[in-house]
């Protein structure tokens, strides 16, 4: 036991814990006054709900005795059995509590980013049962087949150091498959969409920001130099993807906007979280670099391509950037920066690690999809998931929790 590293990841914890109010704050800006605290709740309960699965059967179904490749067994059930005594297996100088903690956090906040595809449209109800549903069916197992022992992926040689696939990618390519299956807000493509307080943006994406260095830097599961690897090549993406976003909008459209910038941090944060610690600190200024222009292709021309209402763009910069960073480990990892890898990646002349990545990468794609698919179209078979014409003309801070951001405001939404 080492208390300097169970010091850090206690912070570490609280850091991740804080990510989930911030990405409430970054979301609720962007949509209309009708809709703020929907939208805020809509991330907020998650970490009720999510806490109480996790200690649950979460644990164990995520980082319990391997079964086939794919789930753990329930001997954690109820965090039974875990003490504060390491757990070799995970982390060797930390207490086997504070893993599990730790790991909790990550569970709350990436059903939490989904909502951001499906915001002003969707019954809470709903919501709370497909969060439940979808952390069963989809997070847990891909917790485990990645970073559980004995996992399919983990056991064919990928890497995700912070969860670039376990949360960016699975939950970006579900928030595309639900907006698809919900549709459309009403007058979508004839109305246009302003986010109602940008400032809400700005501080939201301050949370974040200061947030992921407990996701990627705690991800090191010590206070050691890997630790401070990867939240140098976190901030390094992240101040690369938000330049890069500025000057392609200044390129496209003329000027830059402190929305795009945001949009470009965060783009930079999610497309970096899997290399983190395995690529050299020059390698994230290319990651980051690349993330922008390619989210913002995805959120400004595939979206509009393609017609589907992923409202504030969870596929179009969790999604996409998740994927970007995933193939990018596979080029510029290196083992002497990590040794968890098994090999060095593409640009130094090993093809595996690469293979890997893609591969892995296109499972993550796959199961995520069809898992969303089911578990939604099996709630319609119980209940209505969109709420109706009116109570979205209304708002669903009024229609679904009686309750006003702004009670004093009278002029239009």
């Amino acid at each position: 036991m080492n208390s300097g590293d169970t010091a850090f990841i206690i912070i570490s914890s609280a850091m991740v814990l804080f990510m989930t109010p911030g990405l409430a704050l970054f979301y609720g800006g962007m949509v209309r006054r009708k809709n703020v605290l929907n939208t805020i709740m809509s991330s907020f309960f998650v970490a009720g709900l999510a806490a109480i699965m996790w200690v649950l059967i979460g644990y164990t179904m995520s980082f319990g005795t391997d079964i086939g490749g794919i789930i753990g067994n329930f001997q954690w059930f109820g965090l039974n059995g875990v003490t504060a005594d390491p757990n070799p297996d995970y982390a060797a100088t930390i207490p086997h509590t504070l893993f599990a903690t730790y790991q909790m956090m990550f569970a709350i906040i990436t059903p939490a980013l989904i909502t951001g595809a499906l915001v002003e449209r969707m019954k809470f109800s709903a919501l709370f049962v497909f969060t439940a549903l979808w952390s069963i069916v989809v997070y847990y197992p891909m917790a485990h087949m990645m970073w559980g022992v004995g996992g399919f992926m983990r056991e064919m040689g990928a890497i995700d150091f912070a969860g670039g696939q376990v949360v960016h990618v699975s939950a970006g390519i579900s928030a595309l498959v639900a907006a698809i299956l919900l549709g459309k807000r009403k007058g979508y493509g004839m109305t246009s969409y302003h986010p109602h307080n940008i400032p809400l943006v700005f501080i939201g994406t301050g949370i974040l920001w200061f947030g992921w260095f407990g996701f990627n830097g705690g991800s090191a599961l010590a206070a050691n130099g890997l630790a401070v690897h990867a939240i140098l090549t976190t901030n390094i993406s992240a101040a690369t993807a938000m330049l890069s976003w500025m000057l392609v909008e200044k390129i496209k459209r003329g000027k830059p906007t402190m929305l795009g910038a945001a949009t470009g941090a965060v783009a930079g944060l999610a497309t970096i979280t899997q290399a983190a610690g395995f690529v050299p600190v020059w390698a994230a200024i290319i990651i980051g670099g690349i993330a922008s222009p390619i989210c913002f292709f995805a959120i400004g021309y595939v979206k509009n391509k393609f017609k589907f209402d992923d409202a504030l763009d969870a596929f179009g910069c969790h999604g996409v950037g998740g994927i970007i960073g995933g193939i990018s480990t596979g080029i510029f990892a290196q083992r002497s920066i990590n040794s968890y890898a098994r090999w060095d990646g593409l640009i130094f002349g090993d093809t595996r690690l690469f293979t890997a990545q893609v591969i892995s990468t296109l499972i993550t794609i796959v199961f995520a999809a069809v898992g969303t698919f089911v578990i939604y179209k099996f709630i319609s078979l119980f209940m209505n998931i969109r709420v109706d014409d009116r109570e979205e003309l209304e708002g669903l801070d009024i229609a679904e929790h009686s309750e006003s951001a702004y009670p004093s405001f009278l002029g239009m939404d």
